[in-house]
């Protein structure tokens, strides 16, 4: 396939945004729900606000090298900042609003940020002290709705800068244009610096290999303080000339594809896991005929990708699949759906082969902050389940063999090309482990390369452990197959110096609760896990989706836990990412008695 570079000639993002602010300015960018309808901004209306706002910032005093920072979940006015943060060759550091105040004193202190940015008043009332406990803040802006006392607003910024204009400047490629602080699985965030030219690079080979173009529309969900939802839909939305609807609100996410009718769609793992188990739950509603088309459709569906050629009865069955089911169930995604992409975590491939064989074509990616969001991706024309996809062109992936895993292929994953960070923020050690001396990112994963190229990736160096025997186990994998039980929430598996791996189970409790009533129990939550058939259901769930685990790596005992592992009570990072760590600590006891 040959790859277009021809976006990788701008300078910096300011560069790419005037070139398609000129390209498409009278094109949709942003739709923004107001009073139940999508509101969009064009390209142009876009730009007058960078540049207002870019003045509004200058009145405050921000000028080259100062970080802005940003505590706002997705919104015009977050891409708005970032751009006219960049204009004056300053930094944009955005932080998630379901973090803890704590947490963004931690970042808006270590990156030493001049402004910050809260989303509403509930952010702001949390921070509006903070320029007395921080040295370097000297302002919090509140971006929407009003609170008490004296106070400078987003509107505010704009009416400064539309009255004292300031032109842009053009930073250079290397500069930092921001920095993405780590979720902190083991310790404090740390703060990744990328460049102008990481955006630019990633931008210019990741969109042409997904086909992304100015007709394309997505629905904007995943967090823009996170990597993967800044790359796919600020400034790679931006530099395609495609559009996309801002959610609210995650839990409408099903509702709001039937409304925006995406055509790309950008996911982690979870959003596809929860399609695949909802799909499948509803079927076991559905009369017996329904149900076997359903299943005979997926089946002949998979023949049919895999080149296979179809007998006329197969063909009838798929063919009735997709115009009785599959369309409909294709119709509430918004019908246009022409590619998902799946990033951030491991997606299953029974997961990845159920979406895609129903009409949704997936393509799997790998990367981290570290390395601008992608390192690969399988795209149309080059895809295999289970991998992670080719290296992206102009990337070169290494396996340091040095590095012992769980599998004999196995070593640490290294990357070299223009998209590896410039080093972590005040951290010149962490970078020197990080960044080798030729100038290979040790990513810390575990994985392989096929003999076509393609990764796969296995796990993490850091969490994988030692079982008493001497072999090795690399969790996260395995705790993703058995999540896709729809009676477990989430999942640890433990074993580290033990005979052998056991698991803590959080229980899908609706799920549960439903199951249980069908056998006449009732209760508390904690009694109901207690009981002996729900705990039968736990063993044969945990066969039926380890089926495929060694003998090894297969828990010998499980504890079940009712409250969900999150962010509010410390065990999950902001990017749903297992703190193992908090977890073996807050639940040692448990866990001790499984060995018992």
């Amino acid at each position: 396939m040959t790859i277009s570079t021809a976006n990788s000639s701008h300078k910096n993002l300011i560069e790419m945004l005037e070139n398609s602010r000129q390209r498409y300015g009278d094109r949709p960018l942003y739709g923004t729900k107001r009073g139940g309808v999508y509101e969009w901004t064009t390209y142009e209306q876009f730009g007058e606000k960078v540049d207002a706002l870019r003045g509004g910032l200058a009145s405050l005093g921000v000028s080259s090298g100062d970080k802005v920072a940003i505590i706002c979940k997705n919104t015009e006015e977050w891409a708005v900042s970032a751009y006219a943060t960049y204009g004056l060759n300053g930094q944009h550091i955005p932080m998630y609003e379901t973090q803890v105040a704590k947490e963004w004193e931690y970042i808006i202190r270590d990156c030493g940020a001049k402004i910050l940015l809260a989303a509403n008043p509930l952010v702001f009332e949390q921070t509006r002290d903070f320029p007395d406990k921080i040295e370097a803040l000297e302002h919090v802006v509140l971006l929407s709705g009003n609170v008490t006392g004296d106070v400078t607003t987003y509107e505010d910024l704009l009416k400064s800068g539309r009255e004292n204009p300031v032109e842009a400047q053009q930073p250079e490629s290397q500069s930092p244009m921001g920095m993405i602080y780590t979720s902190g699985t083991t310790g404090n965030p740390k703060g990744v610096i990328l460049s102008h030219r990481n955006l630019i690079f990633e931008c210019s080979v990741v969109l042409p290999l997904l086909g992304m173009t100015k007709d394309d529309r997505s629905l904007a969900f995943l967090p823009w303080a996170h990597v993967f939802g800044q790359v796919s839909e600020v400034h790679g939305l931006i530099s395609s000339g495609g559009s996309a609807g801002l959610v609210e609100d995650v839990n409408t996410l099903i509702e709001e594809l039937g409304v925006v009718k995406p055509s790309m769609f950008f996911a982690v793992p979870r959003v596809y896991n929860r399609i695949y188990e909802r799909l499948r739950g509803q079927m076991k509603e559905k009369p017996g005929f329904i149900r076997a088309l359903f299943y005979g459709g997926l089946k002949q569906a998979k023949r049919e990708r895999e080149g296979e050629t179809l007998g006329f009865l197969d063909n009838l069955t798929l063919t009735l699949a997709r115009k009785i089911i599959f369309k409909k169930i294709l119709n509430r995604f918004g019908g246009n759906l022409r590619i998902a992409v799946s990033g951030a975590s491991a997606l299953s491939p029974a997961v990845a082969e159920f979406v895609n064989d129903i009409g949704i074509s997936v393509y799997e990616g790998y990367g981290l902050s570290e390395n601008t969001a992608a390192l690969s991706v399988n795209y149309p024309g080059a895809r295999r389940f289970g991998s992670v996809g080719k290296p992206l062109p102009g990337v070169r992936i290494e396996i340091d063999k040095s590095v012992e895993g769980s599998k004999e292929e196995d070593g640490e994953v290294l990357a070299y090309g223009e998209n590896i960070m410039l080093g972590y923020h005040n951290l010149p050690d962490k970078t020197k482990e990080s960044i080798t001396e030729e100038g290979g990112l040790r990513t810390g994963d575990l994985g392989h390369l096929d003999a076509d190229g393609y990764l796969y990736i296995t796990g993490r160096v850091k969490e994988q452990y030692k079982l008493e025997n001497g072999k090795y186990v690399a969790p996260a994998p395995l705790e993703e197959s058995l999540k896709l039980s729809a009676y477990i929430d989430q999942v640890m598996l433990y074993g580290f110096n033990r005979q052998h791996n056991v698991a803590l189970i959080v229980a899908a409790m609706p799920a549960v609760e439903q199951y249980a009533e069908g056998l006449g129990i009732s209760g508390s939550a904690e009694s109901i896990l207690n009981e002996p058939r729900i705990r039968q259901l736990f063993k044969e769930q945990l066969e039926r989706y380890g089926k495929d685990f060694k003998g090894f790596e297969r828990p010998q005992n499980f504890a079940l836990l009712s409250e969900e592992w999150g962010i509010d009570n410390g065990l999950l990072t902001p990017t749903l990412k297992l703190k193992r760590e908090v977890v073996e600590e807050q639940f040692k006891a448990q866990i001790d008695s499984l060995f018992s």
